[in-house]
């Protein structure tokens, strides 16, 4: 890629207000819906332009993906972070730096009438870095934006399988929805540290919830199982109905000796006389 002449880059170091100024309009004119202040959009918009004006002072023809663009570079990373916690779209992310296309060109037009040549090499080139640095803020938006609903999947996995402390040395895990790999490695983690957290003897895990029960799920419930087994402690299954033992045998899986109950009551009795307690009931 062609270099700016450094005519263009004085003149754009010598119409910074003017520049700055236009930007702002143009940035108003999209509108934020409140979500960034006027304060706040215009801190960006002069440290953008300070970091601009520095790279394109030591910036060679390679493009924006060298040293010298390295601080411009994070500076749209954050700027992209912060749109993407803000609730922007990555369009209305990208308009931030492509709202600058129109002033910039408008004063390189102004200054070379008289070269088309000249015009228009360092239109092309003024283009390309935006174009690029457009694009660079674009991806840092997406790769946040997938980290984001990472975090809330995850998060919402941990808030569907609570572990509940359902008595001395018993905990249950009421799992509902579909059973799947990271669903089921979120389920043991969260299991475990619970296991070890409250010393409990008996892990109960309700699959009422659970819609089905095919070869996949019945795997997942038996490594489930393995590990609690392996951090001392023993498990039982309840919510096993009459629809999902008829599934469990015409599939041929085996459980291997694992306790199963029709529902969390019967087990949550098993669990009690296994921890060698008895509930009665008062008398009045």
């Amino acid at each position: 890629m062609a270099a700016l002449q450094q005519r263009t880059i004085d003149l754009l170091r010598g119409h910074q207000d003017a520049v700055l100024a236009q930007w702002a309009g143009q940035l108003a004119a999209q509108g934020q819906d409140g979500r960034i202040g006027a304060r706040e959009l215009e801190n960006q918009t002069r440290e953008f332009w300070r970091l601009f004006q520095a790279a394109l002072s030591t910036a060679g023809a390679g493009g924006v993906g060298g040293n010298e663009w390295q601080e411009i570079r994070q500076f749209l990373e954050q700027l992209s972070r912060d749109r993407v916690l803000k609730g922007f779209s990555s369009s209305e992310t990208a308009s931030f730096l492509f709202s600058l296309k129109r002033p910039l060109f408008e004063l390189i037009q102004n200054t070379f009438t008289d070269d088309a040549k000249t015009l228009g090499e360092q239109l092309w080139v003024i283009s390309e870095l935006i174009d690029d640095l457009g694009l660079h803020s674009v991806k840092a938006f997406q790769k946040t934006r997938e980290e984001v609903i990472q975090r809330q999947q995850e998060e919402m996995l941990e808030l569907s399988t609570p572990v509940v402390k359902l008595w001395e040395g018993v905990l249950a895990l009421p799992m509902i929805g579909t059973l799947d790999s990271q669903r089921t490695q979120v389920v043991m983690e969260s299991l475990l540290q619970r296991i070890v957290e409250t010393g409990s003897e008996i892990a109960i895990i309700d699959i009422t919830g659970v819609p089905t029960v095919d070869t996949l799920v019945a795997q997942h419930l038996l490594k489930t199982v393995t590990a609690i087994r392996l951090m001392g402690a023993d498990a039982i299954i309840s919510g096993v109905r009459p629809q999902i033992a008829q599934t469990i045998v015409h599939l041929g899986l085996d459980l291997q000796g694992i306790v199963t109950k029709a529902n969390l009551a019967d087990a949550l009795a098993l669990a009690l006389k296994r921890t060698g307690q008895v509930v009665t009931k008062a008398a009045y």
